[in-house]
Formats: structure tokens, sequence, C-alpha cells
């Protein structure tokens, strides 16, 4: 790899994945010039077919009204299942393990309602200790609302002194020492501030060792790593799909349960009558009848706008490919790596992990002594990355869109403000 414009063009010439760019809308300045965007673990960029897919939506309301449900081009009443094949190879799940419905915090409730069922004395969770905050405000939550005390009840997984990445031989030893005490582990799959990829498998596993529910949010992992969820044997996975999945500010999440919980009629679930038996859900006089799989977890009608959204960005996903997606993204942040490595300057410190199949398409770049204006200048130079207190600037060169030109650029313009 060389550190000149001109290799970085010819990457992009030789990218068979290159095209995917001009299905996507890329912000740019007050000049109209593409800014280098490095967000997309943030918030994804808008594909083309969004506002076709959409506005396809707003037609068939207009012309039909409630017919929709049945008469729409992509009928309404199973709008979701268009949605559930592309969607359950990405996080390598069968079809049965997976649906899209409500949003990422919300569904992580739903499924600890049935996943987490403490007892007296096995009631601890463990969670990684930077885990997205959301995360662990939820998983207090629970504790709190089964009489636990958090501080009694929360373990986290945490780096060692003087490190920022967590090893996983230091959750072997909490799970020797207080296994017999911990009911659940609920884990970040790719670690939102680090961008450190855990082995899912072995972390299952040893959950299962103990006798202990597996679950993960997906949130930075689902569209940037294969999870194989299925394979892994996780209990269950919740994600969001705005930020790899590209689905728009605050769209609908998606949930995973293991088919081994399909037919469990005495997992405990906060119902809703969208989960309940197609064939007479209808009839409005039945008792609740939860339907097999992970569609037996939904609770209300989906939104057919933001499910169009999600689809617009699904049907480009199937296109490319996941595990070309994949083989592209490492070799993109493998010339950041490189590139940021040449710059020799003693206060840039990459803190994601080295290797590759440890990590996503995040890499996080430590700066000694910097604060936020470092990132403000970035900003002004046009490359939109994303800031982490205290000292984390966040770039995630996403294959979709992304080009090798775009890392290039990212790490020249770092240079000069450097």
């Amino acid at each position: 790899m060389q550190n000149t414009l001109q290799y970085a063009q010819q990457c992009d010439a030789e990218d068979p994945l290159a095209h995917f760019r001009q299905q996507f809308l890329i912000p740019t300045d007050k000049d109209g010039k593409p800014l280098v965007y490095l967000c997309g673990n943030s918030l994804g960029l808008q594909p083309r077919l969004t506002q076709e897919y959409i506005q396809q939506e707003l037609n068939d309301w207009a012309k039909h009204g409630v017919e929709g449900h049945t008469d729409a081009e992509n009928p309404w009443l199973p709008y979701h299942e268009f949605l559930t094949k592309s969607m359950a190879e990405i996080v390598g799940a069968k079809p049965n393990e997976v649906v899209m419905m409500n949003t990422l915090t919300t569904n992580l409730h739903l499924l600890m309602v049935s996943f987490y069922t403490p007892t007296p004395k096995k009631y601890k969770i463990v969670i990684e200790s930077d885990a997205f905050p959301s995360d662990k405000y939820a998983v207090e939550s629970q504790l709190k609302f089964h009489g636990y005390d958090p501080k009694e009840g929360l373990i986290l997984w945490k780096p060692r002194e003087g490190e920022e990445l967590c090893r996983f031989e230091d959750l072997e030893n909490i799970m020797k020492e207080q296994g017999d005490e911990i009911a659940l582990l609920m884990i970040g799959s790719t670690n939102y501030y680090t961008g450190q990829h855990f082995p899912l498998k072995k972390i299952t596993e040893l959950g299962h060792q103990h006798t202990c529910m597996v679950g993960f949010d997906l949130a930075h992992g689902a569209g940037n790593i294969q999870p194989d969820l299925h394979e892994t044997g996780a209990d269950f996975a919740v994600w969001c799909s705005y930020k790899y999945l590209n689905s728009g500010p605050g769209s609908l999440g998606g949930c995973f349960v293991h088919e081994r919980h399909a037919k469990n009629d005495k997992l405990n679930r906060f119902a809703g009558w969208w989960g309940h038996n197609k064939a007479t859900r209808f009839n409005m006089r039945h008792e609740f009848d939860a339907l097999e799989g992970a569609e037996g977890w939904q609770l209300s009608n989906p939104p057919i706008l933001s499910m169009a959204a999600i689809r617009a960005s699904l049907d480009v996903f199937a296109e490319a490919g996941f595990n070309n997606l994949r083989t592209k993204s490492e070799k993109l942040t493998g010339y950041l790596e490189i590139l940021l490595d040449e710059l020799n300057d003693e206060n840039i410190n990459i803190i994601t992990p080295r290797n590759k199949k440890e990590r996503g398409c995040q890499l996080s770049i430590q700066v000694k002594s910097a604060d936020k204006a470092l990132h403000s200048k970035l900003t002004e130079a046009g490359v939109i990355s994303d800031w982490r207190e205290p000292d984390v600037i966040r770039v995630a060169p996403t294959p979709l869109y992304n080009s090798f030109e775009d890392v290039y650029e990212f790490v020249q313009r770092l240079k000069l403000i450097l």
C-alpha cells in the first residue's frame, strides 16, 4: 500500500464495489463539494432508493387508504416479512429468528423480560465496562425492577489498568468466580468507543457453561461485522438500523431470538396483537396465541414508512453481498491504519484492535492532550467524523459508499491540523 493520492485512486478504480457509492447521497459543503463522510457508525447515508420506496407507500396510502394493507403494491400487512431474508443474511441467522420492530432499547427491554429471569441466588448481569450508556441504563433499570441493587447486581467486564481493550480471559475469571450468581451476559458485539469486536461464540459458550442466558447488542455490529448469530448460539440479540444499515435517523431496530426458543411458551413476554397468530389476529376474540420465532415478540403493527427506508438499504446490501463488503472493509481499514502509522506522530494512538478480525470498519484514534477543538477543525476541513470524550476521534470508512480516496484525504487533512 502506498501513501499517495494516485495509489488511492487506483484502488478505487480496481474496486468491484466502487459503483455503489453512486447509489448514496453524499453530503456537500456550502460550495457543493462532497464532504469526507466517515460517520456511518453514527448515522448512515441515505440510499438514492429510499425516496422512491417511501414515495411508493405514500402513493398507495393516497390511492387505497386502509385497503393499502392488502392492495398496496407492497401490501402493508406482511410488510415486515419483506425485510426478513436480507436482514437474516446480514446477521447470520435463519429467517424465523429475525424480525424488524420497535427501536433498539425497547427491544432490549422486551427480550430481557423473557431472558433475564433472576432468582435470589442467580441474578447478576455482566456488561462490558464502557458499554453504550443506554445499555447500562437498561440493565440497571431491569435490576431495579426485579428488586436488586445495581451496585450489587451489575458486573463490569473491564480492560486492565493502562489498557483500552477487554481481554476474554478476564471475562473467564469473572465467570469462574461469580458464575453461580450471574443470570445474564449482555455484551455489545462491537464496542462503540474502541471499535473492539468481541468473540461472540466464545462468550456464548462461556455463558452457557455457567447456565447463563447470553444476549448481544449489535448496534455497532449489524451491517458492519458478521456476527453469525445462529451459529454463535446466542439466546437473543438486538440492533438498530440507522448506523451501518442506512435506514434514516431513529428508524426501527431489529431483534434475533434463537430458534431453540421458537416454541417455548413458558417464556415470559410482554405481548401485543402483532405477535399473535396471523390466522386469527383480526378476529379480536381469541386469547393470545404467540407466533413461533422472533415474530412472536412483536407488539404493534409496524410503521411502514420506516420499513420502506430499511427495505431500500437492505436491497443495496443484497446486491453488493455482505461477504464482499467485509472484504472491502478490511482493505479500507488496513489502508487507514497504515496511513495513520506513517504520520509518525507520538500523539496519535489507534486503540482499536490491530487484528482485522477483531474489529469492523471503525478505527478509534486517541489523540493525546487533544480536546473537541481538534474535531471542530476537522469538521471545518470538510471531514465528518465523530468525537468521543475524553480524547478519541471515531472514523468509520464504510464499504458501501466510502472510497480509498476518502481515507487518503482524511489522513492528509488530519496531518495538516496536527
